[in-house]
C-alpha cells in the first residue's frame, strides 16, 4: 500500500488529540472519567438541552418540529434554534445514544469535533508546503487543543464547527490560487456557514487573510493574481448563498430577540495577553491563544530562521502581529464579531491567531529544523514573554513546573532534529519525535484539565443527567396530554431548558434567539428570568396557568446538585388544574395596555378579575418602617417582614422582582426562594400559602443581598372566582385543537365573534385564517396571537413562516442555479478545448536569505 502524508498526519493528529483530550478529563475527575460534572453554564443550560431535542426529532418524539419548538416558551421558532446550536452534522450522531446518554453523546461530538480541526489542520500544513508528515500531526494537534478550543469551545460545542472551518476554508483557498475542486470549495464554504455561521463568519475573515499574504508571496502577475481572488470571492459567495435559508433565518431571529446587554470593549492587559501563550493558565476574559510550547518556540524562531526566504518570514511574522493588534484594537474587535461586542468573553476569535500561529510554526519547520542561533532567539524571547507574563494573576504557580518540563522537552526534542537533520539521524530522530510528541501530550494534557477545573470554579455548573431527571421525566410522561393541555414540568428547574430535557410544554426557554415578545410578556405577567432576559422561567401561578392552557404541573424538589441547596428526598408531585383549550374566544377583548401590576396583567389576559392587592408594609426587626421597601444587607433591616390583610381563604403570591432570598408567610407553607442579581435575574413571582382565617398576613423574609419590595407585591387570588372565569372561557373556547409542526388548527362554536386567542406568544412569523378566508398575519392580544372573528367562521387555521426564510431560499436558490450554470459552462468550455494539466498552488518566490 502507497504510503500517503496527508492521510498519516491526519489520523496522527487525531489520535494524539483524542488521548490528550481524554487524558485531561481523566486527570481533572471531570465527566466521564471522573465525579466532576462539565456541565457548565450553557453547556448543562442550552446545548446539552438542545441535543437532547433534536434526539427526540430524530426519533419523532418532539411536541413539534423543524419549524415550530412547542415544548419551549409556549411555542418558539426552532429553526434559529437549529442553525445556532444544532447545524453541525456532528449533531446528527446524538439519535445513536441511548436519551439517558445524552451527556455522554455531547461529549463524544465534543472530542470528535476537535479530533476533527486536528486532523484538518495537519491536511493543510502538507497542502501549504511539503514537510514531515508526524510534525503536521503534531502541529495539527498543537492547533486543535489550542487555548481557545479547551478554555472556551469545548463547553460551546457549537463553536468547534469553527475551528474545523478555519483550516478547511484554507484548503478553499489553496483550491481557488490552483483552480481546482471549485465545487467542492463551493460546498466546503457553504457546509461551514451552516454548522455554525458565528465561527465560520470569523474563519472565512481568517482564511481571507492567509489567501491575500499567499498570493503576495507567490509574487504572481496581476491578472492572475485577480483571477485567484476572484475565484476564492466568487467561492465563499455562493457557499454561503447556499447556506442562506439557514443563515438568514438566523440573522431575522436576532433581530426578534430579546435584546441582551450592551457592552463596550475593553482590551486587557498586556501581560494577560502573554500569559495566555503558556501552559496551565486559565481566564475568562482574556484571549486564549496557548498553542504548546513547541509551536510557540518554532513561531518565535520564524523570525530568525535563514533556511525560510526573507520574505516568508517577514510576511507570516507580520500577519501573526497585525492579527494579534487586532484583537485588542475596538473597530478590528467589532470587525472580527460581526460588529457586536460579544456578552461573554469577548476574543471568541482567538482561533484564528491560534491557526496563524499554528502555520507560522510549520513554515520554520518545514524548512528544517532552526538552526542553534534561531533556537536561541527564540528561547530568549519565549524568557521575555514568560517575564513580561508573570506579573499576571493568570500564571498560578502550578503553571511555572509545566512551562519548564515543556519548554525542556521543546528545545531539546528541536535540538535532537536538527543533529539528525545534520546527519546522524534514525535514533535521534526517534528520540526527538518522542520528546515532542511526549511533551504535547504531557503539556496539553495539564492545561486542558486546568482549564475544566478553574471553569468549574468560576461558572454555575450542572449534573449530568440522572435519578433526578429520570424522576421528571417519568412524572412529565404519565400527566402529558398535548395538545388538549400543557404539562408544564415545574418553576423547580434542574436546567434552562427543562422542558427539552426532560419533556413537556412550558414557559421555561433560554436562547441566544429568545424572542421579545416573549420575555416582555412573560415579565409583565410576574415571570422571572436570568441572562438579562433570555431565560425566561417557569411561573408556577394558577392564574397564567389558566392564561397557557397548564393542565398539569410538575413539583419537583430543589435540585440538590446547587451549591446553595441541601439534599432532599421529597417525590416528585403533578397537580393538575380543570383549564381551557389552546385557543379561546373573546368576544369583549380588553385592550387597555400592560400597566406596572403583574396582578391586573393577569387579569387583563384572563379576562376577569380575580385578584385582591392590598396595601402592604415593610418592618425591620426593631419594628420601624423601611424606607422605600428596601431590605438586605448594607442597611439596618436585616430581618424585614411584611404585612397585610388577605380575604381568608384565598391564595397568597409575592411578587419581588428584585428582591433575592427567602420568604415564608409565618404559619403557613414553605420557603420560597427568591433570586435577583442585577443586571442578570430577575425574581419570579411565587406562592406562599392560603391566607389565614382571620385574613392578617405576615410574611417574614430572609435577604441574602440588597434588595426591594415593590408597593402592590401581594396579591390575593380568589381561587373560586379562577374556577368561574376558567370555566367561562372553556364554554365558549375551541372544541377541537389540532397541533402539528407550524400548523394549528382549531374548530370555533358556531357564532363566535371578537377574537380568538391562542395560547402561544404572537412571535414573528404567525399567518392566520379562519374559515375558507385568506391567510393573513396573525394580531396580537396582550403578546398573544390573536384572530378577528366575524361570527361566520367555525374554523381557524395559523400558520407559522420563519422570518427570512422565503429570502434565503431565494438566495439559496440562486446560487445554486449559478453553480449549476458555472459547472454547465465548464463542460461545454472542456469539450471544445483540451483540458490543461492540473496545476498546483503558486510556491512563495524565495529570495537569498542573508
Amino acid at each position: 500500500m502507497q504510503f500517503r502524508p496527508r492521510r498519516a498526519a491526519a489520523l496522527l493528529a487525531a489520535a494524539v488529540t483524542i488521548t490528550a483530550f481524554c487524558a485531561a478529563d481523566a486527570l481533572a475527575r471531570s465527566y466521564p472519567f471522573g465525579p466532576r460534572t462539565r456541565s457548565v453554564n450553557d453547556l448543562g443550560n442550552q446545548y446539552v438541552p438542545f441535543h437532547a431535542h433534536l434526539w427526540d426529532l430524530l426519533h419523532g418524539r418532539a411536541d413539534g418540529g423543524l419549524l415550530v419548538n412547542w415544548q419551549s416558551g409556549y411555542g418558539s421558532s426552532f429553526l434559529p434554534d437549529l442553525g445556532t446550536y444544532l447545524g453541525s452534522p456532528f449533531a446528527l450522531l446524538v439519535a445513536v445514544f441511548p436519551r439517558d446518554e445524552i451527556d455522554l453523546a455531547v461529549y463524544v461530538v465534543t472530542v470528535l469535533k476537535t479530533a476533527s480541526a486536528a486532523a484538518a489542520m495537519a491536511c493543510l500544513l502538507l497542502t501549504l508546503r511539503p514537510g514531515r508528515w508526524w510534525a503536521a500531526g503534531l502541529l495539527g494537534t498543537s492547533y486543535a487543543l489550542c487555548g481557545w478550543s479547551v478554555a472556551d469551545a469545548s463547553y460551546n460545542p457549537m463553536w468547534l464547527d469553527g475551528l474545523i472551518a478555519l483550516p478547511l476554508l484554507c484548503l478553499v483557498g489553496e483550491w481557488a490560487l490552483a483552480g481546482r475542486r471549485r465545487f467542492l470549495g463551493v460546498l466546503v464554504v457553504a457546509l461551514a456557514w451552516t454548522a455554525n455561521f458565528y465561527t465560520a463568519y470569523m474563519a472565512t475573515l481568517g482564511a481571507g487573510l492567509v489567501l491575500l499574504l499567499r498570493l503576495v508571496l507567490a509574487d504572481l502577475p496581476r491578472r492572475r493574481a485577480l483571477a485567484a481572488a476572484g475565484r476564492a470571492a466568487l467561492t465563499v459567495v455562493l457557499g454561503v448563498g447556499l447556506a442562506a435559508p439557514l443563515v438568514t433565518v438566523i440573522y431575522f431571529g436576532t433581530k426578534h430577540a430579546y435584546p441582551g446587554r450592551v457592552r463596550q470593549f475593553a482590551p486587557v492587559a498586556s501581560e494577560d495577553v502573554l500569559a495566555r501563550l503558556l501552559p496551565a493558565t486559565y481566564g475568562f476574559g482574556s484571549p486564549a491563544v496557548y498553542v504548546g510550547v513547541t509551536a510557540l518556540l518554532l513561531a518565535l524562531a520564524l523570525p530568525f530562521h535563514r533556511a525560510v526566504p526573507a520574505r516568508v518570514r517577514t510576511g507570516w511574522t507580520l500577519l501573526v502581529l497585525a492579527v494579534t493588534l487586532s484583537m485588542q484594537w475596538a473597530p478590528t474587535h467589532l470587525v472580527w464579531h460581526a460588529f457586536a461586542t460579544p456578552q461573554g468573553s469577548p476574543y471568541r476569535q482567538a482561533f484564528v491567531l491560534c491557526g496563524l500561529l499554528v502555520i507560522a510554526a510549520w513554515y520554520a519547520l518545514s524548512y528544517g529544523p532552526p538552526d542553534r542561533r534561531a533556537l536561541a532567539a527564540a528561547a530568549g524571547l519565549l524568557a521575555l514573554i514568560t517575564l513580561a507574563a508573570s506579573r499576571s494573576d493568570l500564571v498560578r504557580p502550578f503553571a511555572w513546573p509545566v512551562l519548564l518540563l515543556a519548554t525542556a522537552g521543546a528545545l531539546g526534542g528541536l535540538a535532537l532534529l536538527g543533529r539528525a537533520d545534520a546527519g546522524q539521524r534514525s535514533r535521534l530522530a526517534g528520540l526527538a519525535v518522542v520528546l515532542l510528541l511526549g511533551g504535547q501530550l504531557g503539556e496539553t494534557a495539564a492545561t486542558s484539565a486546568v482549564a475544566t477545573r478553574l471553569r468549574l470554579a468560576h461558572l454555575d455548573d450542572y449534573a449530568p443527567w440522572g435519578q433526578r431527571q429520570q424522576r421528571q421525566t417519568d412524572a412529565v410522561a404519565g400527566a402529558d396530554g398535548w395538545p388538549r393541555y400543557r404539562t408544564d414540568p415545574g418553576r423547580e428547574q434542574t436546567v434552562g431548558n427543562d422542558p427539552l430535557l426532560v419533556g413537556g410544554q412550558g414557559a421555561q426557554y433560554y436562547s441566544s434567539l429568545t424572542s421579545d415578545v416573549l420575555s416582555r410578556t412573560l415579565t409583565a405577567l410576574g415571570d422571572g428570568w436570568t441572562s438579562r432576559g433570555r431565560s425566561v422561567q417557569s411561573l408556577d401561578n394558577a392564574v397564567t396557568d389558566v392564561v397557557f392552557s397548564v393542565g398539569a404541573r410538575v413539583h419537583s424538589p430543589p435540585d440538590p446538585h446547587q451549591k446553595h441547596v441541601a439534599q432532599d428526598s421529597a417525590p416528585v408531585t403533578v397537580t393538575r388544574q380543570d383549564v381551557p383549550p389552546l385557543v379561546t374566544v373573546r368576544t369583549a377583548p380588553d385592550r387597555a395596555p400592560f400597566g406596572p401590576s403583574p396582578y391586573r396583567n393577569q387579569e387583563l389576559l384572563l379576562g376577569s378579575r380575580v385578584y385582591t392587592v392590598p396595601r402592604l408594609a415593610v418592618h425591620g426587626d426593631t419594628g420601624k418602617p423601611a424606607r422605600g421597601g428596601r431590605v438586605g444587607s448594607g442597611n439596618a433591616v436585616t430581618r424585614p417582614t411584611i404585612t397585610a390583610r388577605c380575604p381568608a381563604g384565598t391564595q397568597v403570591y409575592l411578587w419581588a422582582p428584585h428582591y433575592s432570598g427567602t420568604a415564608r408567610q409565618h404559619g403557613a407553607g414553605t420557603d420560597a426562594r427568591f433570586r435577583f442579581e442585577y443586571p442578570r435575574n430577575r425574581a419570579a413571582m411565587a406562592p406562599l400559602g392560603p391566607a389565614p382565617a382571620n385574613g392578617r398576613l405576615r410574611i417574614e423574609l430572609t435577604p441574602d443581598r440588597p434588595g426591594r419590595i415593590p408597593g402592590g407585591a401581594i396579591g390575593c387570588l380568589d381561587t373560586a372566582r379562577l374556577r368561574t372565569a376558567a370555566a367561562r372561557l372553556k364554554a365558549t373556547a375551541a372544541t377541537e385543537v389540532t397541533v402539528s409542526d407550524g400548523t394549528l388548527r382549531a374548530q370555533l362554536p358556531p357564532g363566535s365573534r371578537g377574537i380568538a386567542v391562542v395560547a402561544a406568544p404572537r412571535i414573528a412569523g404567525w399567518r392566520c385564517a379562519t374559515g375558507g378566508g385568506r391567510e393573513r398575519p396573525a394580531g396580537e392580544y396582550h403578546g398573544l396571537i390573536a384572530v378577528p372573528l366575524d361570527g361566520n367562521s367555525t374554523s381557524l387555521t395559523c400558520t407559522f413562516h420563519p422570518p427570512g426564510l422565503r429570502l434565503g431560499t431565494a438566495v439559496g436558490g440562486a446560487s445554486l442555479l449559478t453553480l449549476a450554470l458555472l459547472g454547465a459552462l465548464t463542460a461545454v468550455r472542456r469539450r471544445r478545448v483540451p483540458a490543461p494539466s492540473t496545476t498546483t498552488p503558486p510556491r512563495e518566490r524565495v529570495t537569498t536569505a542573508r
